[in-house]
């Protein structure tokens, strides 16, 4: 029987790497496509045209993400995991408390990381439940940590990935009882676009990090539990 996930962000950066790991992992992967054209999601579609199918997906868009979920569904009775990675950085969230916030930018940064997470899982968790696994993957951040917090900046985007944190709680404690469970990945520091240009200073590359928690997703079962497993890419637990 064949394996199914749905990624989404699958674009560039760790969301396109997490997309090749699975494919080479022999999965049938549905890639979240968000930017109109992605030369990379086209090569890899060419290299793998039985196995990857590009759905248009806007996680900020309630009715975007509905309609991408009836594709999937047209095309597959059941999804084994689902993998929320699309996320957002607003540079306006940069203030401290000593300048004025942007709160509209927060607010947007809460729709997509926090929100649109919650919207993917939502609206596919029928197919979820229709797998054996019922795995859904949460790419968080150091960021969404408390119990290790340092930072004094980046509201919007700390507090969303806390929420996320949370999400990710909630929604273990209803899969558990069905069979399933959730994990929460901090990734590392990331070779990515996040600011909108390639972070050439990040210490890992998304092509590593993708590998290594793949590894980690595959050996979900080691990591079942009463709450849902928040790990870096090493496999080390990180506090809440």
């Amino acid at each position: 029987m064949k394996r199914v996930a749905c990624v989404t962000g699958a674009d560039r950066g760790l969301g396109l790497s997490l997309v090749r790991s699975m494919l080479t992992k022999q999965f049938t992967v549905f890639a979240g496509q968000y930017m109109k054209e992605s030369e990379d999601l086209k090569a890899l579609k060419e290299q793998y045209p039985e196995h990857l199918e590009l759905i248009h997906l806007d996680i900020s868009n309630k009715d975007n993400v509905k309609q991408a979920a009836r594709v999937i569904a047209s095309k597959t009775g059941y999804v084994d995991i689902i993998i929320n990675n699309a996320g957002i950085i607003h540079s306006a969230d940069d203030a401290t408390m000593l300048v004025d916030m942007d709160d509209e930018g927060m607010a947007e940064i809460y729709n997509v990381n926090t929100l649109g997470a919650l919207r993917v899982s939502n609206a596919l968790m029928g197919l979820l439940l229709q797998s054996k696994n019922k795995l859904i993957v949460n790419i968080s951040s150091e960021a969404g940590s408390i119990g290790r917090n340092k930072r004094i900046n980046m509201y919007g985007y700390c507090m969303s990935k806390a929420a996320l944190n949370m999400q990710s709680s909630l929604m273990h404690n209803h899969l558990k009882t069905l069979g399933g469970q959730v994990m929460v990945f901090h990734p590392g520091w990331l070779q990515t676009y996040m600011h909108g240009k390639k972070d050439e200073q990040a210490e890992m590359t998304p092509e590593k990090s993708a590998e290594q928690i793949i590894d980690l997703v595959l050996d979900y079962k080691k990591y079942v539990g009463e709450e849902p497993a928040y790990l870096d890419m090493n496999g080390s637990a990180w506090p809440w």
